[in-house]
């Protein structure tokens, strides 16, 4: 099978790619670049360059491929809802118009509120994804809350909020009550790669790991695992763009990235009925040993994106931040 993977040296798509070259599909990879970022695979892979806000190149870009697996995301611009849909829609209307039979999309868990209380950045991934099951393509959500591996946005921040604030934590209510079921990037990358290939399988998924957990437990098992002595305390009326921003000064994501994901975290983010069972059994990996495999520094000799790798691990593809040890 051709797989084109948008956003191939993105965190998921530098780990995805590695997982289909290693299943034997040929992959075709999009960068925005003159030349695409060097990865373990750069040679192994076909590149496209692609604009997905100029339809004419999305067109020529998903010519002769059997599935586009979808993992672009937008939240650091100000716009990045209009952003998002203008790049669904117009990737939607490419893939009608090359007749390609199958679209995976990778999208964030939906709480189960109304429409009207889920944040700008959830409600954009719901947006995106109803455009894309428009397609006359077999059109799969794959959703996700957490993803714990070393180069994840959520988890560096986790990280990195772990390291850098000293001995005490402070906490709003609504941390420490709400309950998110991370999962593991290897666990991602696997229910990804399975998607490509099950054209049956149509709608959305949850996908998720084993361990239901409230943030303030996330982060004592972090500090446990790391190794490192907190003390977490509760701040009552302490307001989600507050906490955003405070913890976008702390960390090296970008502030607008890192309020975007608070915003998101008031309500539990856990599988619901529709869960991956659908796309077959698969043991997955306990959160304690996801965080295990996502502390150490960058090794050039295990990077986290080669074939046959750990993809918890960082990987040369990474910002430079994330691949130096925990701190």
């Amino acid at each position: 099978m051709k797989v084109l993977v948008t956003g191939a040296t993105g965190y998921v798509g530098s780990r995805l790619v590695p997982e289909l070259l290693r299943r034997g599909h040929a992959v075709v990879g999009t960068h925005t670049s003159e030349s695409p970022r060097a990865t373990p695979w750069t040679h192994d892979v076909q590149w496209r360059r692609m604009d997905v806000l100029d339809p004419h190149q999305a067109v020529a870009t998903v010519r002769d491929v059997d599935a586009v697996v979808y993992l672009i995301h937008g939240m650091s611009d100000t716009d990045f809802s209009q952003t998002d849909r203008e790049a669904a829609e117009n990737v939607r209307a490419a893939v009608d118009r090359a007749g390609v039979a199958r679209v995976v999309y990778l999208s964030g868990i939906i709480p189960d509120v109304p429409e009207a209380g889920l944040s700008e950045h959830l409600e954009s991934r719901l947006e995106v994804e109803r455009i894309l099951a428009g397609a006359s393509a077999s059109c799969l959500s794959l959703r996700a809350a957490v993803v714990v591996g070393a180069a994840s946005t959520s988890f560096e921040i986790i990280r990195q909020i772990s390291h850098r604030i000293p001995l005490v934590q402070a906490l709003p209510t609504w941390m420490r009550d709400t309950v998110v079921q991370p999962i593991a990037i290897a666990d991602a990358v696997h229910f990804l790669a399975e998607a490509t290939s099950r054209p049956d399988v149509v709608g959305h998924l949850d996908i998720a790991g084993p361990d239901r957990v409230t943030y303030a437990e996330l982060l004592r098992l972090y500090a446990a695992v790391a190794r490192l002595t907190r003390v977490q305390v509760t701040v009552p009326g302490l307001p989600a763009d507050l906490t955003g921003w405070l913890a976008g000064q702390l960390t090296d994501v970008s502030t607008a990235t890192v309020e975007s994901l608070m915003a998101s975290l008031q309500h539990d983010m856990v599988a619901g009925s529709r869960d991956s069972a659908a796309l077959g059994s698969h043991v997955l990996l306990p959160l304690r040993e996801a965080l295990v495999r996502s502390l150490p520094a960058y090794d050039p000799d295990h990077d986290g994106a080669a074939v046959g790798g750990d993809p918890a691990r960082p990987s040369m593809v990474d910002p430079e931040w994330a691949r130096r040890a925990a701190g």
